[in-house]
């Protein structure tokens, strides 16, 4: 079983018109969309967040507890409001995002509530949204030491988002410990260049030791560096409308085929670059999630 810790909110897809524009309500945060993209899949998931009291929370909630396979474990905070991430695309269905979170319940998180559910997990995934908050970094700090106690893996998804931290130097700061302690990690091609710059590569491998280190291409495809080596395997090809929750696809995608116990890198790279092709060819973050079935046929086509 897998088990994702963190942040679920509402992804509010803007779209323009004439003298307005018009923001859709989509189910989404990265942990929560790896959470369902693992339980469409086929594997069993156990999502851990927070929201508000309010109609955004009670939306989430009820999606939550519609996705097949999925066990939600979401708690409400009485006194905050649920997170909101305002996305407007591109022509070419690239996002930006802009955040609604100012004591809000994303990172309203307690370890008490967590504990009872890692003695079942074989991966705890935590997501990295709360790591801006000095409340989600001790939760964050608890959940790992629990981790560890447990002899279970850690996976970690930087999923950096400037729109929450003061600067690229406090994010660089905060996450840098986290790099070190996951036994699973993700990044970007961006992130890895914010944050190891021209010793990427050297920094990458040496972190690739007892570990795996994912990185995400784009268009190029993906990375897998293991025990100071690295397989790439290129994209699979995919018409794009929206890459919203595509990286998450991708994640959902590898952890589940590592639950299952696949260690081949090639494999493994193949599966959750189709994962996150389907992913881009509809909108929104979990509605676009591929399931077993459609990732086999794209795979056997």
């Amino acid at each position: 079983m897998i088990l994702c810790i963190g942040e679920i909110l509402a992804d509010m897809i803007g779209s323009k018109r004439e003298q307005s524009m018009r923001f859709d309500c989509f189910a989404g945060g990265a942990p929560f969309n790896v959470a369902c993209g693992i339980a469409k899949l086929g594997c069993r998931a156990v999502f851990f967040g927070c929201v508000g009291n309010d109609a955004v929370g009670r939306f989430l909630r009820e999606y939550a507890d519609g996705v097949k396979g999925l066990q939600s474990r979401i708690s409400v905070s009485p006194d905050r409001n649920t997170t909101l991430a305002f996305v407007t695309l591109s022509e070419e269905g690239e996002r930006s995002f802009s955040f609604y979170r100012r004591h809000t319940a994303d990172y309203a998180l307690e370890l008490s509530a967590v504990r009872p559910l890692l003695a079942d997990a074989d991966i705890v995934h935590l997501g990295s949204l709360m790591l801006s908050e000095e409340a989600g970094r001790r939760f964050a700090e608890e959940v790992c030491s629990a981790v560890k106690e447990s002899g279970k893996r850690l996976s970690f998804d930087v999923n950096y988002r400037e729109d929450i931290f003061a600067s690229a130097e406090e994010a660089r700061r905060i996450y840098s410990a986290w790099l070190e302690r996951a036994d699973i990690l993700k990044l970007s091609d961006d992130e890895a260049d914010l944050f190891f710059g021209e010793e990427r590569e050297r920094f990458l491998l040496r972190l690739s030791e007892g570990r795996k280190v994912f990185v995400t291409l784009g268009r190029r495809g993906a990375r897998l560096y293991e025990n100071g080596a690295f397989t790439e395997r290129p994209t699979v090809p995919a018409a794009t409308v929206d890459t919203t929750g595509a990286g998450d696809a991708f994640y959902a995608g590898a952890l589940s085929r590592i639950d299952a116990g696949e260690n081949d890198a090639g494999r493994l790279l193949l599966y959750a670059n189709v994962c996150g092709a389907i992913a881009t060819e509809r909108y929104g973050a979990t509605a676009a999630l591929p399931s077993a079935e459609e990732v086999r046929e794209r795979l056997n086509g």
